[in-house]
């Protein structure tokens, strides 16, 4: 394979990475990179007057979970709601993972997040995922008030494994008659388990997260039904037929990995069906680029889009 043409800052941070993210990975390793270090919840807050609480609610069948509720110390109520579910391939990460945003949120819009702990597979297999994080979105909506922020500004927001989840729970809120949402935001979303596009074939054995690991996490979500007829959109959001009556939505992607084609896919369906959607594409980046090196340029310019995407979304809602 022709090694991607990476951006020339990305491209030199990816060594440092080797050995620490998912690439090849097969189900045999799955442990080894659960347990790599990952920054606390702690330490993403810093010195920033932000605490959070935790609640233990039902989930699917009636199992309980844990949400995390992060808000500013002096909250005064009536802002914004973030829903966030985390990256990981739904087969790794806790509701810790990749919070500085939320943190950033709730000092910027003295916004209110609520971050879920949901069952990740192969312990817990499709449709456990999307159901835990459908029931903590259902929870923090009913308990708006009590939060304290307003329930016409809440968004579902999540990356990698997490965008694809966020994105199977907007289509379930939007199907069951749920929570209404003022926006959707997905990162490098991973939302098609069928790995058939073009970068899905294309990036295996590079990067970050290559067709190897989505393969393997994949089946881990979904067993044998991967990649057949049987899947619900809800657990692989490209299967989705009808993407009318869903909420604005944000997605962005790096050029240079699996999950180009399919985001791309998904917003043009999304216009097709009448919807509002940006789309972002980032030149010479890998999966998670913004998250693994913010400092780099074109992180910093995809985070400036995203944060001016949700600027004027909830500008709209004043």
């Amino acid at each position: 394979m022709v090694e991607p043409a990476y951006d020339p800052e990305l491209a030199a941070v990816l060594p440092a990475l080797k050995g620490t993210v998912p690439v090849g990975m097969t189900a045999d390793q799955l442990e080894r990179y659960r347990a790599l270090p990952f920054p606390t919840i702690e330490e993403q807050i810093g010195d920033r007057p932000v605490i959070w609480t935790d609640h233990r609610i039902p989930g699917y069948g009636g199992a309980e979970i844990v949400v995390s509720v992060i808000a500013r110390r002096d909250h005064r109520g009536g802002g914004p709601g973030i829903y966030h579910v985390h990256g990981g391939g739904m087969v790794m990460g806790d509701r810790f993972a990749s919070v500085g945003p939320l943190v950033e949120w709730a000092m910027k819009y003295d916004a209110v997040a609520v971050t879920v702990e949901f069952r990740r597979a192969p312990e817990h297999p499709d449709p456990v995922p999307v159901e835990d994080c459908y029931a903590g979105l259902e929870w923090m909506a009913a308990h708006a008030d009590e939060l304290g922020f307003d329930p016409g500004k809440l968004v579902v927001f999540g990356g990698s494994g997490g965008g694809g989840l966020a994105a199977g729970v907007t289509l379930l809120a939007r199907d069951r008659g749920g929570p209404a949402l003022c926006g959707q935001l997905l990162q490098c979303p991973m939302i098609d388990d069928r790995n058939e596009t073009g970068s899905a074939r294309r990036y295996d054995g590079v990067g970050v997260w290559d067709r190897t690991s989505n393969l393997t996490a994949w089946t881990m979500v979904l067993g044998d039904r991967r990649g057949g007829p049987d899947v619900s959109p809800y657990a692989a959001p490209a299967r989705a037929t009808d993407l009318g009556g869903l909420p604005p939505t944000f997605i962005d992607v790096a050029a240079a990995e699996v999950f180009r084609d399919e985001a791309v896919a998904y917003a043009s369906a999304i216009w097709a069906a009448g919807g509002e959607a940006e789309l972002h594409v980032w030149g010479g980046a890998f999966h998670g680029f913004y998250d693994l090196a913010p400092e780099t340029a074109v992180a910093r310019s995809c985070l400036a889009a995203r944060d001016s995407w949700l600027d004027r979304l909830l500008a709209g809602r004043e």
